[in-house]
């Protein structure tokens, strides 16, 4: 049983050496194949310096050098820190110094971002480019190709508690934070979801989510684990292109966010694609709303769909078995394996089934901590039942019926204050998205001299469709209570994305 992070990947070149581990840019890679590639590069990184704890950035598209540098950092002894390839250069500059990265593997294609972050950095002392690179510093050198180097990958010594991976959190608010994460932390959690999701060797997985992602990240992990076939696309910007890829290596599994959904089942010709080969899709990072549910069940028959809760200083929380979504299709579930949730007032007091509060986290996926920032870590992870025992806080306030079952309600700064009561943002968009007609919405709080803060919402419509703020205000009167319906409408042609492609409410504020 594998309890370094790396050693998913060995165990499937031993068992499976020539199944097709990965397709990327039409090109198929076995194991076998991608084993080697990773003993090329650990070697040159160990060559280079990189020692048992270093930091190795990857600011690459999703792509076979990205795959093969989360393993080769691993095989090194080293951290990999996946970072999202359309990061700009100042963010790329205040990771590459807040984490002391040793090395940075990087392509030429973004050499504009690249050489204007190295030149703010010290620490770097190897630079390796995929590509031709046109930048005059000693640091530079060309990412290596298989055989390249010969030289034996040195055993680090490595033990589940070392640091795997460094991911920063998108920091909406300040400066991006470094989620630590060990290797028992990373291989807990891609243990508990393939398990609870029911993955197989067998499968054919594709993911349009950038790897810097760790909902992206953990597709390409529990794939290997599982020695199934990861597709990998750079994103979901051309949708025709990733539907001929689905139905070209037919896949099984399909991982997305509510904004790529939506655009799936946007696309008119969607019947034309033969998916029948599909079994699964998961859905994470925002909650799909009961009409998205509907319209894609509907769409996919033949597939399951799992609608889940989780957040980066733990990958994952809770999920809501397929079986239960018709009896309670707004809730996210329960937690997973090997794992304990509960909510907690604003004392910490645990509370009862049928109660409002902060979602709590206990398991072994728990960070270890955000890198170098120990009040912000001391504000998530508190004291638990257990003495000596620190529990993940989430930020996150949810509600729960009778039976324990989970339903979000919002992010702790979200909830809006109107009237004297407080109004979950998330129960107001599930209520515009039952208007037809309506492509994106999203809900936040406006100050409002009487009121306190008035609800304010943004709401983006298909081709053909037209409303007033009048009509979207009384939709919302029909199937809300007086005070959570909003008092401002605002239509816009598409809503703000992080790089995740969750919607961004800070950019509407």
């Amino acid at each position: 049983m594998a309890l370094l992070l790396h050693q998913f990947l060995d165990a499937a070149v031993a068992s499976k050496p020539a199944h097709v581990a990965l397709i990327s840019d039409k090109r198929h890679y076995t194991y076998a194949q991608l084993g080697e590639m990773v003993v090329t590069l650990a070697a040159e990184l160990q060559q280079r310096g990189v020692r048992r704890g270093d930091r190795v950035a990857l600011f690459l598209d999703n792509s076979v050098e990205l795959v093969v540098g989360v393993f080769a950092a691993l095989a090194a002894g080293a951290v990999f820190m996946p970072i999202n390839p359309l990061t700009k250069a100042d963010k790329l500059a205040y990771m590459l110094n807040d984490s002391r990265a040793t090395a940075l593997v990087t392509q030429a294609t973004l050499e504009p971002i690249y050489a204007d972050a190295l030149g703010h950095n010290k620490t770097v002392r190897s630079c390796l480019v995929v590509g031709t690179s046109t930048l005059c510093d000693a640091r530079i050198a060309s990412y290596p190709v298989i055989g390249a180097n010969n030289a034996a990958v040195a055993d680090p010594g490595l033990i589940d508690q070392d640091l795997a991976s460094i991911i920063y959190t998108s920091g909406s608010t300040g400066d991006p934070k470094g989620v630590m994460l060990t290797h028992l932390n990373m291989v807990s959690a891609a243990r508990s979801v393939s398990t609870y999701l029911g993955l197989r060797g067998d499968d054919v997985v594709i993911c349009v989510l950038p790897l810097a992602f760790d909902y992206g990240l953990y597709q390409l992990l529990m794939s290997v684990k599982l020695g199934a076939t990861l597709v990998l696309e750079r994103s979901f910007t051309f949708p025709i292109k990733v539907l001929e890829r689905m139905v070209e290596h037919r896949v099984t599994v399909f991982p997305g966010v509510p904004t790529v959904f939506s655009m799936l089942m946007n696309i008119g010709s969607l019947a034309s694609y033969e998916l029948s080969s599909l079994r699964m899709m998961t859905n994470t990072a925002a909650a799909l709303s009961e009409e998205h549910i509907r319209q894609l069940r509907g769409l996919f028959p033949q597939a399951t769909l799992f609608s889940m809760y989780g957040l980066t200083e733990c990958k994952r929380v809770t999920y809501l078995p397929p079986e239960q979504l018709d009896i309670r299709p707004t809730s996210v579930g329960r937690g997973m394996p090997n794992e304990e949730v509960w909510l907690v007032d604003d004392t910490g007091k645990r509370l009862p089934n049928g109660s409002t509060g902060e979602l709590v986290i206990r398991g072994s996926n728990v960070m270890r901590g955000y890198w170098e920032k120990p009040e912000e870590t001391a504000k998530r992870l508190k004291p638990g039942p257990i003495p000596g025992e620190m529990i993940l806080h989430s930020g996150d306030v949810f509600r729960t019926d009778d039976e324990g079952w989970l339903y979000f309600v919002a992010r702790k700064d979200d909830i809006i204050k109107s009237r004297g009561e407080k109004v979950s943002p998330r129960e107001v968009e599930n209520a515009l998205y039952a208007l037809e007609g309506v492509y994106e919405a999203a809900v936040i709080g406006v100050p409002d001299e009487l009121l306190g803060q008035a609800v304010k919402a943004f709401v983006a419509l298909k081709p053909g469709y037209g409303y007033s703020e009048r009509d979207v205000i009384k939709h919302c009167i029909g199937r809300l209570e007086n005070f959570m319906a909003p008092k401002y409408v605002e239509f816009v042609d598409a809503l703000p994305k992080t790089d995740t492609g969750k919607i961004k409410k800070t950019g509407l504020a």
